[in-house]
């Protein structure tokens, strides 16, 4: 029987079982328990952060950030196009407007030296998103948002674990979110993060997350809340994959450098960078097909998958999608509408052994 080649799954080789058991046995299966406080506490810990929130996804984790920092109708908010789609959704969510720029060819992430440009005065703030696991230029942005006084939220949904000159991904901008649906590094089915140092910030994200409800008066809602709260069965498993956390990154690491090791002569593709500031955690391992169609790159992946091999596209940039195209000049995109369409992710998880990646990247090479 031919194997298959999934391009994520979750492991779970930890203590998940055991917290889950232990949290059915108290019954404390909902968005209360002791187990949601320490995996807040142990996750800002690890990010080197002064507050770490749990919510449902990381999609709410963008809509709250984005909340929290006074996003209202009309306001602009810059992000790159090349990202996931609940990036502008969550600004759209707000009655916001998401600003697109163009990629950086190395990294993939936003052109730092693009987003001045699309400064107006009525920019609130920018996203950055650390596309794959590669954190982007962070400096830059940071020094823009000082001298225009906008936030900065960093979209480290695919970036656990990356670093910034020595920074964890997450530490660095006003506020930062996170993904832990089942293909993240680590994961608690589904569910998210949010990380600031901001007193108020944390405050006004908690208060959002579960209906408004104040503090210190039960049943008193202050304000228009949203119920994204995360249950603390999964913020038991999310402590269990805590505990192994960088036994997770180092396996990602591990699986990226093998298929540096097997596709790096190949001058038909390009792989993805560490740049010399950072941690790449290559939450996906992405290759672009240089000289490629799209129509090209999706018959290689046809061919990939008669094989048993799963892979996907890059994300569609955000400003060819029906919802954000009509205020868009799709002239502005090069970078971004060149690796959207060559672009495909192979299998990138810890499950993976040496001989399973050789056998990944032959068959690559051999359908190119």
């Amino acid at each position: 029987m031919k194997k298959y080649y999934p391009i994520a799954t979750p492991i779970l080789n930890g203590n998940e079982k055991k917290y889950v058991m232990d949290c059915l046995d108290s019954t404390w299966i909902s968005s209360n328990g002791s187990y949601l406080d320490r995996f807040e506490q142990q996750y800002a810990l690890f990010n080197n952060t002064k507050h770490a929130i749990a919510c449902s996804n990381g999609t709410t984790a963008l809509h709250l950030a984005l909340l929290a920092h006074g996003v209202g109708k009309d306001d602009e908010v810059i992000m790159p196009t090349l990202t996931f789609v609940a990036t502008p959704n969550a600004v759209t969510y707000c009655g916001g407007i998401p600003v697109f720029v163009d990629s950086e060819p190395e990294t993939w992430n936003i052109d730092t030296s693009a987003i001045e440009n699309k400064i107006t005065a009525r920019t609130k703030g920018i996203i950055a998103v650390h596309l794959y696991g590669h954190p982007a230029n962070m400096d830059p942005i940071m020094e823009l948002a000082s001298k225009y006084g906008l936030f900065v939220i960093e979209d480290a949904a695919e970036a656990i674990g990356a670093q910034y000159k020595g920074r964890m991904a997450g530490s660095i901008g006003h506020t930062a979110t996170f993904s832990l649906f089942g293909n993240k590094i680590i994961t608690t089915g589904e569910g998210g993060l949010i990380t600031t140092n901001d007193d108020n910030i944390a405050d006004t994200i908690r208060l959002l997350r579960g209906q408004g409800i104040d503090k210190h008066k039960k049943y008193w809602h202050p304000v228009i809340g949203y119920n994204y709260r995360m249950t603390n069965v999964q913020a038991a498993i999310g402590c269990a994959q805590l505990e192994k956390v960088d036994w997770h990154i180092q396996q990602r690491i591990r699986v990226a450098m093998d298929y540096y090791h097997f596709l790096q002569d190949d001058d038909r593709l390009t792989l993805p960078v560490q740049k010399v500031w950072s941690k790449n955690v290559y939450w996906m391992l992405g290759v672009v097909l240089n000289q490629s169609t799209e129509q090209q790159r999706d018959a290689v992946m046809k061919r990939l998958k008669d094989n048993g091999i799963e892979t996907r596209p890059f994300f569609y940039p955000m400003h060819i999608l029906p919802p954000y195209s009509d205020k868009q000049i799709y002239t502005d995109f090069p970078v971004a509408n060149r690796i959207a369409a060559q672009g495909l992710n192979l299998p990138s998880h810890g499950e993976l052994s040496r001989e399973d990646v050789q056998f990944i990247s032959e068959t690559l090479r051999n359908n190119l």
